[in-house]
């Protein structure tokens, strides 16, 4: 049974001025998002600002999201790394937290090969009893999973099932689909493209786009379940804009900056990352309106 079906939202971590941690905030926006019918919490991911959070933060960051959530949908949380042996501790403390799943992205930096990303996989694996999701994004970490490898893993090592595809390859993901018999519960790492995808199988989708729209995207996903797939593609490229926008820049500066506009003060990124430019925020502010988002 896959660990979600529909919207999963990859949640900001908010921040006070200082840069620490608005832990209240935090609860504040994952009752906003279940309120909204997000299915499932995805914490401390790329755009949880997990590269800049410190091991105890992350932790920590992981329980309060237990805690807030309180059992009403899944959490997952980003417990990969460029080293194997971090990414096991990431993955055993979020487990001691309450952690529901994992999504562990591959080494970065390193470039692992295909048989090192194996490895990696199943170490982590072997070292928890939660289920996995596989995050394979390439264009962060140098690092593909391919197609072969995805299905060595999910039909060898048990608690590993399922990937988040944010290659933008489809045909790539076809393949993948193709070599786990369609078992292999596929998310969506890419608004842009997530009917496409569950059209050869995906679950739904690990979100950005969410942060700001949860009911549409939760929407947008259970109609495409429930057969009204003309219905899910309409609000797939009505949001196309919006989505564009929310890329402009390295995520997640665009989306902290929306929930800015729309008065939900998340706060300012962390260094190395830094505010949006005034024209590209202009440009987000216009796609926002456009879409129907009403800014503060």
């Amino acid at each position: 049974m896959a660990i979600f079906k529909g919207a999963g939202v990859a949640i900001v971590t908010p921040m006070k001025n200082n840069e620490e941690v608005n832990y209240d905030k935090l609860e504040e926006l994952i009752n906003w998002q279940i309120d909204q019918g997000t299915d499932c919490i995805v914490i401390v991911g790329t755009t949880g600002e997990s590269s800049t959070l410190t091991t105890e933060e992350h932790t920590d960051v992981i329980k309060a999201a237990v805690e807030f959530t309180k059992h009403r949908v899944p959490v997952v949380a980003g417990t990969g790394s460029n080293c194997t042996r971090e990414a096991i501790h990431l993955s055993q403390e979020a487990e001691a937290a309450g952690a529901d799943g994992l999504l562990a992205v591959t080494p970065y930096y390193n470039k692992a090969t295909q048989g090192g990303l194996i490895r990696y996989y199943t170490e982590i694996a072997e070292s928890v009893k939660l289920p996995i999701i596989m995050y394979n994004v390439p264009g962060r970490t140098g690092c593909n999973i391919l197609p072969e490898t995805a299905a060595t893993l999910f039909k060898n090592v048990e608690n590993i099932v399922g990937i988040k595809e944010a290659t933008g390859n489809v045909a790539q993901a076809a393949r993948t689909m193709y070599l786990t018999d369609g078992k292999l519960d596929l998310y969506s790492g890419e608004d842009g493209i997530v009917v496409p995808l569950m059209a050869i199988g995906a679950k739904g989708v690990i979100s950005v786009w969410s942060n700001i729209a949860p009911k549409d995207v939760h929407e947008m996903c259970m109609n495409y379940m429930n057969g009204n797939v003309a219905e899910a593609m309409q609000m797939q490229l009505k949001a196309q804009p919006l989505v564009d926008a929310l890329f402009s820049e390295v995520n997640p500066i665009p989306v902290k900056k929306a929930l800015n506009l729309m008065g939900m003060e998340v706060g300012p990124l962390r260094s190395p990352l830094t505010e949006m430019t005034d024209a590209n925020a202009a440009k987000l502010a216009e796609a926002m309106k456009a879409y129907g988002i009403q800014l503060a």
